[in-house]
């Protein structure tokens, strides 16, 4: 895999990747001194937000990993740039790089909620809850202005549909009008994820999410007004935050979740190159830790693809962290599985042009 790289492992200001490796699907960015004189690369690179004509919104899946079976992602790509985040591989297939390109260039759906509703009215549609953000946040920064999100969260309350959100984002408490009302009729679940304590390591690995203290305020914020929180302890690093199991679900247990979940890292396709750039750079010291306890659960490689595998690992050190977690939910009260939402209640409103709009 080529990198695009004037300045390896140069850091730029509010970006985790150090470097803009080439998708699988796009030609080797090769930089070439052609005689011209070339500026430094900006150390503050700007995101760009295009928007995409969707043709189709939720996403149906059969993984056996998943506790759901279809999502809905209004954007494409995401500015909180976490370093780890397993959802970079798919900016290969738009042509952009799964590194800088998936914080900077970003894709947004502004007809998400047109077609959301579009489908739901579909005669053959079967209600089970969505999922919103299982693979980039709903929440991030772009989502103030454009509202996608809001817009889909609206139609799901009309539709009374169950509806699970996984986020870092802060902004979620913008939309608690929509969400307490929902979780009044047990439609809604709030999944708030917090991978570490330390302020510094989180703003290194998860440049522009909010702060783990700003998280937990979220989480107390939306326990307050009545929705059931998650605190989602994902990724958990082996060598750098696994330390902080119980301490992560302690603070979530006092600001007010009452379910928690764990996903060991995960390093699939271009997001292993990345991470290693990473590490060289931020935790020099620990990298050999690290990569050797991820290889040590995936037989020998960065990564293991399988069902039931990719997302825990195998061997006495995943089955450690699963025994830690497990008792540290049980001393705090904190469940890992959740009272699914009611899919009783679906009811498609009357749309324009309907026979009963004549009356």
């Amino acid at each position: 895999m080529s990198i695009e790289s004037d300045q390896p492992h140069m850091r730029r200001k509010g970006r985790a990747s150090v470097s803009n490796a080439t998708g699988r699907f796009d030609l080797p960015r090769i930089a070439v001194d052609d005689g011209w004189e070339q500026e430094a690369p900006p150390e503050v690179i700007p995101t760009e937000i295009r928007q995409e004509t969707a043709k189709s919104i939720i996403s149906y899946n059969r993984s056996p990993d998943l506790p759901f079976d279809r999502s809905i992602n209004p954007y494409r790509g995401c500015e909180h740039g976490c370093i780890y985040c397993f959802a970079r591989p798919t900016h290969a297939y738009l042509g952009l790089s799964p590194g800088l390109d998936f914080e900077t260039q970003l894709i947004a759906r502004p007809n998400a909620a047109e077609l959301l509703r579009k489908e739901l009215c579909a005669k053959r549609y079967k209600v089970a809850p969505i999922a919103i953000g299982t693979n980039t946040d709903p929440y991030q920064p772009c989502e103030r202005d454009l509202e996608i999100t809001r817009s889909c969260l609206k139609v799901l309350r009309d539709f009374r549909h169950p509806v699970a959100i996984v986020t870092k984002g802060a902004l979620v408490e913008r939309d608690i009008d929509i969400l307490s009302e929902m979780a009044a009729l047990g439609l809604v679940r709030v999944g708030i994820s917090v991978t570490t304590l330390d302020p510094d390591l989180s703003r290194r690995m998860e440049p522009r999410a909010p702060s783990p203290a700003r998280r937990l305020a979220t989480i107390r914020r939306l326990s307050e007004a009545g929705i059931p929180v998650r605190v989602m302890t994902s990724p958990i690093v082996p060598g750098l935050t696994d330390h902080e199991i119980e301490a992560l679900l302690a603070a979530g247990a006092e600001a007010g979740a009452d379910a928690a979940s764990w996903i060991m890292l995960r390093l699939p396709r271009e997001v292993s190159e990345l991470w290693q750039e990473w590490l060289s750079l931020h935790a020099p010291g620990r990298a050999a830790k690290v990569m050797a306890r991820l290889r040590e659960m995936h037989g020998g490689r960065e990564h293991d693809p399988r069902w039931g595998e990719r997302m825990r690992g195998t061997g006495e050190y995943a089955g450690m962290i699963g025994r830690r977690f497990r008792a540290a939910c049980k001393r705090l009260g904190l469940t890992e599985r959740s009272e699914p939402q009611r899919c009783d209640l679906f009811a498609r409103p009357a749309q324009a042009g309907d026979q009963l709009a004549l009356f």
